[in-house]
């Protein structure tokens, strides 16, 4: 049976691989007032940013369940099987809206092949998980193997970002109003990560020239004996391309790592994190 690989437009990976890989992509709602966009169709994450920094707010919504019912029937008519990789199900309700589409596209066809996983993971953290499971498929391996491997990366993958201003986290209601103040004030820049899909802060550091070797401090504790050459790694930015450059030269200087993939955070996760993010994700475990 041909397996296909779906994700949503969450795990930001750049157009050639999608393409490459063949990899099914729905995007999300990105929303500003009473304005609603497709991600990467009637939006770039260049505009959100521009328009985030002359005070717009954006938000997002999750893909409907009506959207999975129509990607699902298709390979369920078909006969072809889906590997759903959704975006963090502690973070968006894309993943529930999934669950609810596959028992209704079962409950039609009762042979449908569908399987809907939570990667646990947001934006190249999704996309690293995403890539590896199109590459699997593309190399004819089975199923089985497939999801095994897949679920063991949601279980291992790391995200370690920081955020440029946290007046977006106070927009999007993640900090409070004080706590805006007082770090905008000391020019706190926070250090945060995604654990079991759920976003946690990590440190607060002052100034943006100290934040980037923090974040080598905290990949050092969380690696520990794990090996960063054998694996890839993703450096993601929110309009900030100098920050990841930066951050590249210094995980090649500390890790002898070989070149990362660079690519740019998209509008779902920008929306909230902001211009000026810049993030880093790889695998505490070669697996």
């Amino acid at each position: 049976m041909t397996i296909n690989i779906m994700s949503d437009s969450g795990c930001d990976l750049p157009q050639e691989l999608i393409e490459t890989y063949n990899i099914n992509i729905i995007p999300i709602f990105v929303l500003e007032g009473e304005k609603e966009y497709l991600d990467k169709i009637d939006i770039t994450p260049e505009k959100v940013f521009n328009d985030m920094k002359e005070g717009k707010v954006y938000k997002t919504a999750q893909i409907t369940p009506e959207i999975f019912i129509n990607h699902f029937r298709e390979y369920a008519k078909k006969d072809e099987g889906v590997i759903y990789l959704s975006l963090s199900g502690g973070l968006s309700g894309t993943y529930g809206s999934a669950l609810i589409a596959k028992g209704a596209v079962e409950s039609e066809y009762p042979n449908a092949d569908i399987t809907v996983i939570d990667s646990k993971a947001v934006s190249g953290g999704q996309g690293f998980i995403v890539l590896e499971a199109a590459k699997m498929v593309k190399n004819n391996i089975e199923k089985e193997k497939i999801i095994e491997r897949i679920n063991k990366m949601t279980e291992n993958i790391e995200h370690i970002f920081t955020i440029d201003d946290m007046e977006y986290l106070y927009r999007g209601g993640r900090i409070s109003k004080a706590q805006n103040l007082i770090g905008g004030l000391l020019s706190i820049k926070p250090v945060l990560w995604v654990n079991d899909g759920i976003l946690e802060p990590l440190e607060k550091v002052r100034g943006k020239n100290k934040v980037l070797k923090v974040i080598i401090d905290i990949i050092k504790k969380t690696k520990g004996d794990t090996d960063l050459k054998k694996q890839s790694i993703i450096i993601s930015h929110a309009n900030d391309i100098e920050s990841a450059l930066k951050l590249k030269d210094m995980m090649i200087e500390e890790f002898g790592i070989d070149e990362p993939l660079i690519n740019t955070i998209g509008a779902v996760i920008g929306a909230h994190a902001g211009p000026g993010t810049v993030a880093v994700f790889f695998l505490k475990e070669n697996i």
